[in-house]
């Protein structure tokens, strides 16, 4: 059964930094794809970072430079660090692994101004 468990999130002032994680069971990033989405209120869930099965990353042109994807083959999770936080960052953010079409449960983090 493949299952990809959230951590991380919560609450942050702007210009705080946050680092969510996903762990997996069932498959293995070494071999997958994997996204990061967020969904705000009110908006539709949009992808934010992405990490091939080699290892290279994208991020969204609205995070670059404060957001950055990276993975642990180790632990078989990814993560999502988060600098310089703002309040359009606050939604709750999702992990993905497009291939199998499965979900981590979501995280919220919230930024205040």
């Amino acid at each position: 059964q493949v299952q990809l468990v959230q951590s991380g999130g919560g609450v942050v002032q702007a210009g705080g930094s946050l680092r969510l994680s996903c762990a997996a069971s069932g498959v293995h990033f070494r071999i997958n794809a994997a996204n990061w989405y967020r969904q705000a209120p009110g908006k539709e869930r949009e992808l934010v970072a992405s990490i091939s099965s080699i290892g290279m990353t994208n991020v969204v042109d609205s995070v670059k430079g404060r957001f950055t994807m990276f993975r642990d083959d180790a632990k078989n999770t990814v993560y999502l660090q988060m600098n310089s936080l703002k309040p359009g960052d606050t939604a709750v953010y999702y992990c993905n692994v497009p291939l199998l079409s499965t979900w981590g449960q979501g995280t919220q983090v919230t930024v205040s101004s």
